[in-house]
């Protein structure tokens, strides 16, 4: 984990133009802010500037109000977005899953011995095979059967345990559930999804003995935020793992669990660390 539970963060955007970093940096040293880390890009394409700065208040009666106030009028000169994260913010989260534990556990750990700045408010899911491991870990746990028919229903009962929570990001760790057009859109840039990243890309029941029978050579995972378009959102981060002819079908499973774990927290790490910037259909993402 980064320096980040001890500092604040400040992510900004705004169009491209001159004196984008000065105005973050001059406004840090004027009000005496020490700045630990910073991370910028100028995408040339779109003419669009990201910046991502830690920084430290070097006095006691530091104002995140005042700040804030004070940074909006020399921001808004840029037509700057900004946010500004106090230190040891633990970002509301709702998992949502499926049969599959890998990932749950795996979220549950870090979340548990603070690895994850996040706080497992809600676990929801179509099966009732993980509640055992919700209530372990003293976290409410929802099971909402779903049908064709019954689609619609479930999806409300999903949102109305979301929107009850006050959450701020949705982990889909194996949820095996294609959303509604609605709920992707309720969701947009708020919702992580992980799945396999297989090359060629194979699709229905088994991907792992589908891609066994070809002789992959790389089994992967991409965790994505999800959109209308499945599988297809903007891309946070990706993980890949390297297989032999003496790997069969399970131990290719077994690797593409472990990077599907690995990818996820990673991904979520970026994301409550506001280290990610939706941009279009991309995503610019200052790495730890």
């Amino acid at each position: 984990m980064s320096q980040a539970s001890s500092t604040w963060i400040l992510a900004a955007q705004c169009p491209s133009r001159l004196g984008t970093v000065d105005v973050v940096t001059r406004f840090l040293k004027e009000n005496r802010c020490y700045i630990t880390e910073q991370q910028s890009f100028d995408d040339r394409l779109s003419e669009r500037f990201f910046i991502r700065t830690e920084f430290r208040p070097l006095d006691d009666d530091f104002s995140a109000e005042t700040f804030q106030a004070a940074f909006a009028e020399r921001a808004d000169e840029f037509a700057m977005a900004f946010e500004l994260t106090p230190p040891g913010r633990r970002v509301p989260v709702v998992i949502m899953v499926s049969k599959a534990d890998h990932c749950l556990n795996d979220l549950l750990y870090r979340y548990r011995t603070g690895q994850l700045p996040i706080e497992i408010r809600a676990i929801v899911s179509n099966h009732p095979d993980l509640a055992p491991l919700a209530e372990w870990h003293d976290i409410p746990y929802h099971h909402f059967p779903i049908t064709p028919e019954t689609k619609a229903e479930q999806e409300a009962q999903v949102w109305e345990v979301i929107e009850s929570s006050g959450v701020e990001l949705v982990i889909l760790a194996r949820y095996m559930q294609v959303l509604s057009s609605d709920l992707c859109t309720k969701l947009s840039g708020r919702a992580i999804n992980i799945h396999h990243s297989l090359l060629p890309g194979f699709k229905g029941a088994k991907p792992y003995h589908q891609a066994y029978d070809k002789g992959v050579k790389l089994v992967g995972a991409t965790a994505h935020y999800i959109n209308d378009d499945l599988d297809e959102g903007p891309i946070i981060t990706q993980g890949v793992e390297p297989v032999g002819h003496a790997d069969y079908p399970e131990d290719l499973v077994a690797k593409g669990r472990d990077i599907e774990c690995l990818t996820l927290a990673r991904a979520v790490a970026l994301h409550v660390e506001r280290r990610v910037f939706l941009h279009a259909r991309r995503t610019v993402v200052f790495d730890r």
